[in-house]
């Protein structure tokens, strides 16, 4: 069984800063993707980033490009995400995800993911 957990999230005002971090269970944590995903009240869950087993490949969703930073310490079986100018509409829970499937390249969408954390609150005040 493969366990995540999510922490570093909180209460932060607009244009600040909060680094989410996620720590793996599993040994075998540099054989996956790692991805991070996002849902606010009353709407679906959305892709926000995500990053191959080395590191080498990452991708961002739209709305963060530029903003948030993936990243990862095989090491520390943990994988980050750097949440800089954060704004009202980065409200959400956020949740780190593994897929074992495909380590090379990491999925944009929910259903690529076989392991889910139980994610962690983000809430951005104007």
């Amino acid at each position: 069984q493969v366990q995540l957990v999510e922490s570093g999230g909180g209460l932060v005002q607009a244009g600040g800063s909060l680094r989410l971090s996620c720590v793996v269970s599993r040994r075998t944590f540099s054989s996956y993707a790692m991805g991070w995903f996002r849902q606010a009240p009353g709407k679906e869950r959305e892709f926000v980033a995500a990053i191959s087993w080395s590191g080498s490949i990452t991708f961002y969703a739209d709305s963060v490009k530029g903003r948030f930073t993936i990243s990862r310490d095989n090491a520390k079986n943990t994988v980050y995400l750097q949440m800089n100018s954060l704004k009202p509409e980065d409200t959400a829970v956020y949740y780190c995800a593994a897929d074992l499937n495909y380590p090379s390249v990491p999925s944009v969408v929910a259903p690529g993911y076989e392991y889910w954390g139980q994610g962690t609150q983000v809430t951005v005040s104007s």
